[in-house]
């Protein structure tokens, strides 16, 4: 086995502030908001009204379509809109505001047990996975039991668990796997039972020893193996996580299936083993909350819906207004314009960031030096892709593979000329998906 990938690099992981922070659960606020598109795929209707009484986990958004996810009240309360909202992507979603009213009224049949684990066929585990909304939370946002078909159909033969948690900051994933392991691997066990393996591997960077040690005592006697991973990123993308831990290469424009792969984020597993063992549906998640605008980051356990400026209170603040707000990472994140914007199920990082760490320089030209090509963990040439992308040669780009980008912003950051490459990339691939 090999246990890295070609390129990367090595930013600051500045994962110290919260590195060994206990999860803090946060007490949900009068009022919540939650988008009715929280996942790859197509968004729900609303099942709910204006006026109407919801309570904990009761389904109040679905779809027919084949690729999409229900949504959960995640307090009790009424509904006081259904009108749209700022979402983390920048636009504005259809959304249910839901006035709290802090009685946390459970809905019938939410919290029930579902017996005789053991024996559930893959499509009862399949069934209750799309019932509770769970979609993959490393930030992808895919419906999961759209993956445990896929991965059915495809028939694959290696499940590897993403615990590598690579983006700078982030820490909530590490925290997940040091402080309910167990329901991590009843959750990876769950996902081996539907898809009918008996193997899998729990994938973590070296620099997460702690959650190294817990998750191997843990899945003693699973079947499920602990791989430690170099530290380095992306080394959590999809794609290099397979060629660490296998050696497998995924071939321009295929997917991870396509080679036999599945890959499962920690948390995703642990939402699992919630929605089969207890009936909850995905309605919290873990949000690291980080940056030097921060007075007290955190690890946060924290209602799907509740605003940002509700997250950032109960952190204490801000010591300034801050110059940046990130979801996500510093690497792949998305800037934010509003505190009004929510928590979504696939929100893993909430950053700001003060004045003095903003640094903008205007671009220069490229001085051929290759650090963007050697740096890309994909082998694509980034300097040659924003070439012709300057010059609207997109089908030149195609032939690139620029389709093939994940977009870590490795070449961007090792670039000295200061090249806009990863947003010139995403620029031709939009392009490209329009013109079909």
């Amino acid at each position: 086995m090999q246990f890295s990938f070609s390129g990367g690099i090595h930013p600051d992981y500045n994962k110290e502030s919260t590195f060994a922070s206990p999860v803090v659960e946060m007490a949900p606020p009068s009022e919540i908001v939650i988008p009715l598109s929280q996942h790859i795929g197509t968004p729900c209707k609303t099942l709910v009204s204006v006026g109407d009484y919801v309570r904990v986990g009761e389904k109040i958004a679905d779809s027919d379509e084949a690729v999409s996810c229900p949504v959960h009240a995640t307090v009790s309360g009424t509904v006081k809109a259904v009108e749209p909202r700022w979402h983390p992507s920048g636009s504005k979603v259809m959304s249910i505001v839901i006035k709290n009213d802090f009685e946390d009224e459970v809905a019938p049949g939410c919290a029930a047990v579902t017996d005789d684990i053991e024996n559930l066929s893959p499509d009862q585990i399949i069934s209750i996975a799309r019932e509770a909304g769970i979609v993959g939370m490393g930030g992808a946002a895919f419906p999961l039991y759209v993956k445990l078909k896929t991965a059915i159909e495809k028939n694959i033969d290696t499940i590897i668990i993403n615990g590598a948690e690579c983006e700078p900051y982030i820490t909530a994933d590490h925290r997940a796997m040091v402080e309910y392991p167990r329901k991590i691997v009843e959750g990876v066990k769950l996902i081996m039972q539907c898809l009918d393996r008996k193997t899998a591997v729990i994938a973590i960077e070296e620099n997460k020893p702690d959650a190294i040690a817990t998750m191997k005592i843990t899945t003693e006697d699973t079947g499920i193996q602990v791989v430690p991973l170099q530290t380095k990123y992306p080394q959590g993308g999809e794609k290099q996580l397979i060629k660490a831990v296998t050696g497998r290469e995924i071939p321009p424009g295929r997917l991870p299936m396509d080679i036999g792969c599945g890959v499962f984020n920690v948390d995703t597993c642990a939402s699992l083993c919630r929605a089969v063992k207890k009936g909850q549906p995905l309605i919290k998640r873990i949000v690291t909350v980080s940056g030097s605008a921060v007075v007290t980051p955190k690890n946060l356990l924290v209602r799907v819906g509740t605003k940002y400026k509700d997250v950032f209170d109960f952190c204490g603040d801000f010591y300034e207004d801050p110059y940046k707000i990130i979801c996500g990472g510093p690497m792949m994140g998305i800037a934010q314009h509003s505190l009004e914007t929510p928590i979504i199920k696939s929100t893993s990082a909430l950053l700001a960031f003060c004045s003095d760490e903003e640094s903008f320089e205007s671009e220069s030209v490229c001085i051929r030096c290759g650090r963007c090509i050697r740096a890309c963990p994909m082998r694509l040439m980034p300097s040659y892709i924003n070439l012709y992308a300057s010059a609207g040669e997109f089908n030149e780009c195609k032939k690139l593979n620029v389709q093939d980008c994940i977009e870590c912003g490795c070449c961007s950051y090792v670039c000295p000329a200061k090249l806009y490459l990863v947003q010139n990339m995403r620029m031709v691939k939009e392009k490209l998906r329009r013109e079909g």
